[in-house]
């Protein structure tokens, strides 16, 4: 029954997904995260979990594709990993993009950064990117599949959300909502330091 339900407010959050609107400067779209009222989005809070080491389950099992064919899976990350659920039209994913590529700059030898797009097509998708300057992967992610595999972990109507795995494969944390450079950045020291 816990399955039906996931995939029907799985379905549900992708279909609504294109209504979402919302920070900054120059980006109108971005200018309106956290404002969702009467723009059938939830935004997600910002709230962080924390999973000590000793209380994380078992390793996600996951895997999809890119938009340029290569596959991640939890078998193909070396070390620790950033993963973040975001699709363009989303305006508090808008807003943590900068955060995003200075940190997977800064981590880079240490923390392997992937994004899922649970949204939007290929060309959609690479103009976010470069728009943002992200370089990173994203797994195209329209279809669920991937969301689902994460389901115990990612609220559906919470996008963005962005966990960070530890070597092992497993959740060590979790932001609901757009997440904030300095408190990323100690989520990734702690879980590279371990």
């Amino acid at each position: 029954m816990r399955n039906k339900t996931t995939r029907a407010l799985i379905g549900l959050a992708i279909a609504g997904a294109g209504l979402l609107t919302a920070c900054s400067g120059d980006d109108p779209l971005a200018a309106q995260a956290g404002n969702s009222g009467g723009k059938n989005y939830i935004a997600g809070d910002g709230s962080v979990m924390e999973v000590a080491e000793s209380e994380r389950g078992a390793a996600v099992e996951f895997s999809g594709d890119t938009f340029e064919g290569e596959t991640i899976s939890g078998e193909t990350l070396d070390g620790p990993a950033l993963v973040n659920f975001w699709y363009a039209a989303c305006a508090p994913c808008r807003v943590e993009a900068p955060h995003l590529v200075d940190l997977s700059q800064e981590f880079d030898d240490e923390v392997d950064f992937f994004g899922v797009n649970v949204r939007d097509g290929a060309d959609t998708a690479a103009a976010f990117e470069r728009n943002f300057g992200i370089e990173y992967p994203s797994i195209e992610g329209r279809d669920g599949q991937v969301l689902l595999q994460f389901a115990d972990y990612v609220p559906p109507q919470a996008v963005p959300t962005t966990l960070i795995l530890d070597d092992e494969g497993r959740v060590a944390a979790r932001v609901l909502g757009a997440v904030e450079h300095s408190t990323l950045q100690s989520l990734l020291n702690g879980v590279v330091d371990e």
